[in-house]
């Protein structure tokens, strides 16, 4: 999970799909996707997987400036993958500053973090809020 921080008229533009590059929330959701299925080719030691699912869910909260985005990637493997879930919020987030900075350079990307896993030799990990 993590947190993209932006000022009132930028996160309007978000929630309205009418960002200068377009729809940032889609072009963030398939950024996501694509990097949580290629970590092993931008973090080194980390071994490809066959991933089953990812989904990436973005929330508009209350303060009207904050966007919390959340990813669940899934496989059959026997491993975790807590790379993959957390590199896809980063890249989310990351595209959301890239969709947004030519009217926001002061965008807050925060608070990115594992909320829980299974699998792996670490087993299961859930985070106490």
């Amino acid at each position: 999970a993590g947190t993209v921080i932006m000022n009132s008229e930028t996160f309007r533009m978000v929630q309205d799909g009418s960002t200068a590059k377009g729809d940032a929330i889609g072009v963030a959701r398939i950024a996501g996707i694509m990097a949580a299925k290629k970590v092993d080719s931008f973090i080194p030691l980390c071994h490809p997987l066959m991933i089953s699912s990812v989904v990436i869910d973005f929330k508009f909260l209350d303060d009207g400036r904050s966007i919390g985005i959340e990813a669940k990637v899934a496989c059959k493997g026997q491993t975790g993958v807590e790379m993959e879930a957390l590199s896809a919020v980063s890249v989310a987030a990351l595209t959301l500053y890239d969709m947004c900075k030519s009217v926001d350079k002061g965008i807050v990307i925060s608070d990115i973090r594992l909320l829980q896993k299974s699998g792996g030799k670490s087993g299961i990990f859930v985070r106490e809020q």
